[in-house]
């Protein structure tokens, strides 16, 4: 295709995001080849042995696995919209490890408060996204009223859910997503800010 004597051509433009969201569909197809075996190996969490390699491997792949299209849909146009912004703002490298260090973070707190649910899914990564976007017009010594306004829009509806609401939501998680961006958004902004 040509735009005034120019051959557009596709940008990969943040191949964490893109990595991330491929994973994550490859995962779902997985899950429905293997009738859920896959996922329940490798992409969830849950209380298991220590002694177990695999549960350290879940600690990290259940940002992976979801439990159906929809719950893959809804978490994927979140952190495709957010992701690619953010990764060209902090760099790959900086994306990775939030996703890495809230995979972590929130698949610990599931094994050690919810020994008897599996947890699966992106929903922590997507809060810790929404968290760390917050931070993006960060100055010394100022916090973002955006941030303020998200933390209590975000962690508050989340709080009610978890007293009031029965579901399958682990709010907690959500919760403990939103800290990870919100402490990593902070830290990585100051770390910037000192460099100048």
């Amino acid at each position: 295709m040509n735009s005034g004597g120019k051959r557009l051509q596709f940008s990969f433009n943040s191949p964490v995001i893109l990595g991330f969201t491929a994973l994550c569909f490859i995962v779902l197809g997985l899950d429905k080849v293997t009738g859920g075996a896959s996922t329940n190996a490798l992409f969830s969490v849950y209380r298991s042995s220590f002694l177990n390699p695999l549960t350290y491997f879940r600690f990290f792949g259940h940002v992976l696995g979801h439990a159906g299209w929809e719950h893959l849909i809804g978490n994927i146009m979140l952190i495709l919209v957010v992701g690619p912004l953010l990764e060209e703002k902090y760099g790959s490298g900086n994306l990775l490890f939030v996703i890495m260090a809230t995979a972590l973070v929130t698949g610990i707190i599931h094994f050690v408060f919810f020994p008897h649910t599996r947890l699966l899914g992106a929903s922590g990564v997507v809060f810790a996204l929404i968290l760390l976007s917050s931070f993006a017009s960060f100055q010394e010594g100022k916090i973002p009223v955006t941030f303020l306004l998200v933390a209590v829009i975000y962690i508050g509806e989340q709080v009610y859910s978890g007293i009031f609401v029965q579901d399958n939501v682990s709010n907690l998680t959500h919760i403990a997503g939103g800290v990870v961006g919100s402490g990593l958004g902070f830290a990585m902004n100051k770390n910037r800010m000192n460099r100048y």
